[in-house]
C-alpha cells in the first residue's frame, strides 16, 4: 500500500509593529506608536511578495497586535483571510503559543499568528530543527518589532513538535 505524503505546513510568527508608550494605558491597550504604522503595511507587502498568503490568522487580544494586523493585511490584497482573536496569544509563553498553534484547523496550510515576545522568539528558536542560509542565527540574535519568522512543517498542526520545522525565511520588514 502507497503511504500518502503529509500535506505540508507552514508557520508566519510575527511580532506585532512598534507602539507607543502613552501614560495611563494598560499594557493590554497600547496602540501602535509612528514607526510601527509606517512598519505594518510593509509586512503585509512583504508576505504578498514572498507568496505568505495565510489560510488563517491569530492575532492576539492586545491593541497593538490587532493594529498591526489591520495594517499589515492591506499590503496582502485580496480578500483577507479570516482573523481569530484570541486572549491566550496576549503575554503567552512559547509554550502557550504552541498549544494555540497545535488547535489551528488542518485546512489551514498556512497559519500566521500575531504575538508578543518573548514568546514569539522562543517558539520560533524551539520549533526550528534546520534553518534556510542564516535565518536562525538572525532570528535567535534578535527578534525586533515587525519581525517575520516563517517555518515550514510536514504535519497536521496538532503534532507539531519542537526542532521540527524548518525555519525558513527571517525578516523585518520596515516602511
Amino acid at each position: 500500500m502507497r503511504r500518502r505524503a503529509e500535506a505540508r505546513r507552514r508557520l508566519i510568527v510575527l511580532r506585532h509593529a512598534k507602539s507607543a508608550w502613552p501614560p495611563d494605558v494598560p499594557d493590554h491597550d497600547r496602540p501602535l506608536g509612528p514607526r510601527g504604522r509606517r512598519d505594518a503595511p510593509a509586512v503585509g507587502r512583504w508576505l504578498r511578495e514572498g507568496g505568505h498568503r495565510p489560510d488563517l490568522v491569530i492575532c492576539s487580544t492586545a491593541r497593538r497586535a490587532r493594529e498591526t494586523w489591520e495594517l499589515a493585511v492591506g499590503g496582502l490584497g485580496g480578500q483577507p483571510p479570516p482573523v481569530r482573536l484570541d486572549e491566550r496569544v496576549y503575554a503567552a509563553t512559547a509554550r502557550a503559543l504552541l498549544d494555540v498553534v497545535r488547535e489551528a484547523p488542518d485546512d489551514a496550510g498556512v497559519l500566521l499568528v500575531v504575538a508578543h515576545n518573548p514568546g514569539v522568539q522562543d517558539l520560533v528558536l524551539r520549533l526550528t530543527g534546520e534553518a534556510r542560509a542564516d535565518a536562525l542565527r538572525r532570528a535567535a540574535d534578535k527578534f525586533p518589532t515587525s519581525a517575520v519568522a516563517v517555518l515550514d512543517w510536514p504535519g497536521p498542526w496538532s503534532s507539531l513538535a519542537p526542532e521540527r520545522a524548518r525555519l525558513d525565511d527571517f525578516a523585518v520588514p520596515r516602511g
